[in-house]
């Protein structure tokens, strides 16, 4: 397979690696991103996996949660340039689609642009007629809903509308959910990007690859066999404080985690589930 500067671009940009070690990368992959990337972090070539947070799409995300707290809404809405992203058509745009998410609960991307907004247009009406007015291709790109069985939706977006949040939260009051623990964890997600809630979620081949990857990195530093199990266990414990919540350095008090925090704020408390967009970001 030919592997393209664009194809090293892009893994140069997944990792921070430099251009001939992402080039070495794909050559031993044939092309494959994912190997690709693995080969780099066994090599240690690989300065971080940043998710594709690096995307280059404009635009917001919009959160909502119903007056119960029960249900909550996200929504993603691109634009191509900055400038009509935070533009004020744009904008309320965005705020229009994830209302009427909010009251018809679509269940697909496509029944959404279908659905009717306060105007009396569809969805895909107030694009076409935003889209004529602002030059520039508009696209709602993705949403989810999320209901809690047994708490409240908590909903956080960040300055700039760039990342959103929604996590279900069981045993707080309705009230923490805006100001209180509620909203915390929420801010956590967007400041810490956790992949699950708890470690128990990872599943086995993605902690079979992690610990190959930290074996691979000791005997590469010269450890002694005897100890490359223990060095890579050890790597494998940061691995679950770094993606899983409730082991996450909570932000606001650095002496806790985010487990600890929750069983001081009510001994019923506890994250069901939460929902992380990142502005252009690959999907999960």
């Amino acid at each position: 397979m030919e592997i393209t500067s664009a194809m090293i671009k892009t893994l140069r940009d997944k990792t921070g690696a430099g251009m001939m070690d992402c080039k070495r990368a794909l050559e031993s992959s044939a092309g494959n991103m994912e190997a690709a990337i693995e080969y780099l972090r066994k090599k240690g070539a690989a300065v971080a996996a940043k998710r594709a947070d690096r995307a280059a799409k404009e635009g917001v995300i919009v959160t909502r949660v119903t007056p119960d707290g029960k249900t909550g809404v996200i929504v993603e809405v691109n634009a191509e340039t900055d400038f009509v992203g935070r533009s004020e058509d744009f904008v309320g745009f965005a705020n229009a689609v994830a209302e009427g998410l909010e009251k018809n609960r679509p269940e697909s991307l496509e029944k959404a642009l279908g659905m009717a907004l306060g105007t009396g247009k569809t969805v895909t009406q107030a694009l076409d007629d935003l889209l004529a007015k602002v030059g520039e291709k508009i696209e709602v790109r993705r949403f989810q809903i999320v209901t809690s069985k047994a708490g409240v939706v908590c909903a956080y977006t960040h300055v700039g509308s760039k990342i959103g949040v929604l996590v279900d939260v069981a045993g707080i009051a309705a009230d923490a959910a805006k100001t209180g623990i509620g909203r915390d964890v929420a801010m956590q997600i967007a400041a810490m990007n956790p992949m699950v809630v708890n470690r128990t979620e990872i599943g086995k081949e993605m902690v079979e690859r992690e610990l190959d990857i930290y074996r691979t990195q000791a005997r590469n530093e010269g450890k002694p066999a005897p100890i490359v199990d223990r060095i890579a266990q050890g790597k494998l414990e940061k691995f679950y404080q770094e993606v899983a919540l409730l082991e996450q350095t909570f932000i606001k008090d650095p002496g806790k985690t985010v487990k600890e925090v929750l069983a001081e704020s009510g001994k019923d408390a506890a994250v069901a589930g939460f929902v992380r967009f990142h502005l252009g970001e690959e999907a999960r």
